[in-house]
């Protein structure tokens, strides 16, 4: 169990790695099937993958600019969207000379953006392309459905059975069915 965690953490520092390089992004992230609220790097880790000062990530916890989940003991826990955050207020205020305040609402903005248009995404798929299923703990998931299981399941409904024949007065009659389906 052990080396499947460390394999985990590994995919989820290259994931952290692309985000920062912009090779990748969290909708990219969370597509592939990262969790991208996973509280997964310490704040050394998470300073060292953003590159930036582990005390800037204090500060911008104790101003909210970037807030990290916490253990039970009370360290902080950073999120591949946390990395994200950091990276894009870096380089808003060094690069773009934005003030804090205002990269709070730039990062709010984007944030309310990404969820718009991936709740677009969602709607605008055809009806009946996902299904709801229960998670690991119990939690109510949508997923989607294969476009090879939908054919599957079409030709399963639509296809005609030939059962064997059978005689009447000498002669072989075909006996066709049709599966339920046939009928739309």
């Amino acid at each position: 169990m052990a080396r499947a965690a460390k394999q985990i953490r590994a995919l989820y520092e290259l994931c952290a790695i692309a985000l920062v390089e912009g090779r990748a992004d969290l909708d990219g992230a969370d597509e592939v099937g990262f969790d991208i609220d996973l509280p997964m790097f310490t704040v050394g880790r998470a300073a060292q993958l953003a590159d930036i000062h582990p005390q800037t990530l204090r500060q911008y916890d104790r101003q909210g600019l970037v807030v990290p989940q916490r253990t039970e003991g009370g360290a902080r826990r950073y999120s591949l969207r946390d990395i994200d955050r950091l990276v894009q207020a870096q380089s808003l205020s060094q690069d773009e000379g934005i003030n804090l305040a205002g990269i709070v609402r730039i990062l709010e903005l984007q944030e309310e953006n990404r969820q718009l248009r991936r709740q677009v995404k969602r709607l605008s798929n055809p009806a009946g392309s996902s299904i709801f299923a229960a998670d690991t703990d119990g939690d109510i998931v949508e997923v989607q459905r294969s476009r090879s299981a939908r054919m599957w399941r079409h030709d399963i409904h639509t296809r005609r059975r030939e059962l064997p024949g059978s005689r009447v007065g000498g002669e072989e009659v075909s006996n066709s069915v049709v599966l339920w389906g046939d009928f739309e």
